[in-house]
């Protein structure tokens, strides 16, 4: 008898995109009240230092962003807003949105955006898992201070994965954005086309899978299709999950898929995309091989470019 998960791939498609290395163990639903405390208390303790969406590094042989507890008290990280991660083989890993003005970059520290830090490989796919996780959730909590029931100021539970109204006792928790992020396939003529898109704001030369926010009451299937309708006026028919991204700008999670065209005329919805066409497979990888006279697509960290290149090399 044929196994039920026969024809899937041995290892997660997933693995493969940026921020996608995180190993903490969370058990966020079993943590003490003084979770955090605790936590700060082991010596082997590490907090990931966060200034608003970029992770504070240390320059020595090779980046490293873990601090102990002592360097984070030194850039004055205010211990009530400390939320813990989690757990891993070397100590509990913490995270904290330092001050703006408490880091200033010097030959030992510097500030990195995410998504450069994600391109050029600065740190480890663990620790970049991570630092995603770091800075949605010390996002989420700085977002929601304030009952959105009542109005009163609420109180960090569960090193920061719940959120409590001392006034009505109503409970809140992180959220995560399902986004879906699809390459619709034409296969009506005698080579397969995609489409992609450009936005105003990519960098010159830049095309890319198409990309919305899944709404209530909408499956991912329907989403994929509906935006897919929105955006470039493509009806799509069978619709195939191919693997996910957490995306920390700032609480996504990018969900991707490839969808099969049932109609190639584009009618394209001029505020969201500046341009939208079909490439044939030789195209596509040519673009992906950077060999294209002027078209690029996105890097290897982005879910877009494990889409590309998962339908361009034929799988």
């Amino acid at each position: 008898m044929a196994n039920f998960f026969d024809g899937l791939p041995l290892e997660d498609p997933s693995k493969l995109h940026g921020f996608s290395g995180n190993r903490i163990d969370r058990r966020s639903e079993n943590r003490e009240e003084d979770a955090v405390p605790a936590a700060l208390a082991d010596p082997a303790a590490r907090l990931y230092l966060m200034c608003d969406d970029q992770a504070v590094l240390k320059h020595g042989s090779a980046l490293d962003p873990l601090f102990t507890v002592a360097e984070a008290d030194g850039f004055g990280a205010a211990r009530s807003e400390v939320v813990l991660l989690g757990w891993t083989g070397g100590g509990p890993r913490l995270a904290v949105t330092l001050p703006a003005e408490a880091v200033v970059e010097d030959d030992r520290i510097q500030l990195t955006d995410l998504r450069a830090l994600a391109v050029d490989g600065g740190v480890g796919a663990e620790d970049l898992g991570a630092l995603a996780q770091a800075r949605s959730l010390c996002y989420w909590n700085i977002r929601h201070r304030f009952c959105g029931v009542c109005g009163a100021e609420t109180d960090m539970k569960a090193g920061g994965y719940r959120r409590e109204c001392p006034a009505c006792g109503a409970p809140h928790f992180p959220r995560t954005d399902p986004v879906v992020i699809m390459l619709a396939i034409d296969m009506s003529g005698d080579e397969e086309r995609c489409l992609l898109g450009r936005q105003s704001r990519f960098a010159e030369g830049m095309y890319s899978c198409l990309a919305g926010f899944v709404e209530p009451g909408e499956t991912i299937e329907d989403a994929v299709r509906r935006e897919t309708a929105e955006e470039a006026g493509i009806e799509l028919g069978r619709v195939r999950y191919h693997s996910s991204q957490p995306w920390p700008f700032p609480c996504s999670l990018m969900i991707g898929c490839h969808g099969e065209a049932l109609t190639t005329d584009i009618t394209r919805d001029e505020v969201e995309l500046e341009d939208a066409r079909w490439f044939p497979r030789g195209e596509v990888r040519s673009i992906l091989a950077g060999t294209h006279a002027s078209i690029k697509c996105p890097p290897p960290i982005a879910i877009a470019h494990g889409l590309i290149r998962y339908w361009a090399e034929g799988r």
